[in-house]
């Protein structure tokens, strides 16, 4: 498989290849390219399948730069890494084409594993991403389902949410007892939640708190 590695720094190409060709993975490597234009003209002659380039590169215009190269070669992955924080470019970059965003300040072992996610033809993003990327997904989610809520409901769920209990719930909504168990019973099932500690749980973690689940259960 043949890689080409982009970097304005030549000592950081020649560290890149010398991690890489520790993988033994049968791993070939063009001349390296230190700016936009060259970048280019290898990627037409040497038809590379993987290019791993930093955003710093000269003349490299982010995004559209991606694109661009993408166009040049559309079986060719483009490893983007770069000391640009990713919450700002990783998204981005994946979704103009990029197989996988990563900073300069992550270890060794986490870039190896990178590049063997995207060798393979996977997607990578750090786990701290992937993980924020699933909290706001959730979150997402389940702003959704709040938002199916009647005014009653609502009320219903904010005293439950402060550890009321079922009796003064009724008392303060002026409604009996059974009705707060069948408000309880609808937004369970309207917020799939398992229980009224998971369906607290997400009411807390939408205002952006948490809760001890064992008051509830």
């Amino acid at each position: 498989m043949k890689i080409l590695i982009a970097d304005p720094h030549p000592i950081m190409s020649i560290g890149i290849s010398s991690v890489l060709e520790q993988l033994n993975v049968g791993l070939s490597f063009t001349p390296f390219a230190n700016d936009t234009a060259e970048l280019k003209k290898l990627i037409k002659r040497e038809q590379p399948k993987i290019v791993i380039v930093d955003l710093d590169l000269a003349d490299f215009s982010g995004l559209q730069t991606i694109k661009e190269i993408k166009e040049l070669n559309r079986t060719m992955r483009v490893f983007v890494w770069s000391r640009q924080p990713e919450e700002i470019y990783a998204l981005s970059t994946i979704k103009s084409g990029a197989s996988a965003y990563l900073c300069k300040v992550c270890s060794q072992k986490e870039f190896t594993q990178a590049f063997i996610r995207v060798m393979r033809g996977g997607i990578y993003l750090s786990d701290t991403l992937t993980k924020e990327l699933n909290e706001r997904n959730y979150k997402k989610s389940h702003y959704n389902n709040f938002k199916k809520l009647s005014t009653r409901e609502v009320e219903v769920l904010d005293l439950l949410s402060k550890g009321t209990r079922n009796k003064e719930i009724a008392n303060r909504l002026e409604i009996n007892e059974k009705t707060v168990s069948t408000y309880k019973t609808r937004l369970l099932k309207k917020l799939k939640a398992d229980n009224i500690a998971d369906l607290i749980h997400q009411s807390n973690f939408l205002q952006g708190t948490d809760i001890n689940e064992d008051q509830y259960l």
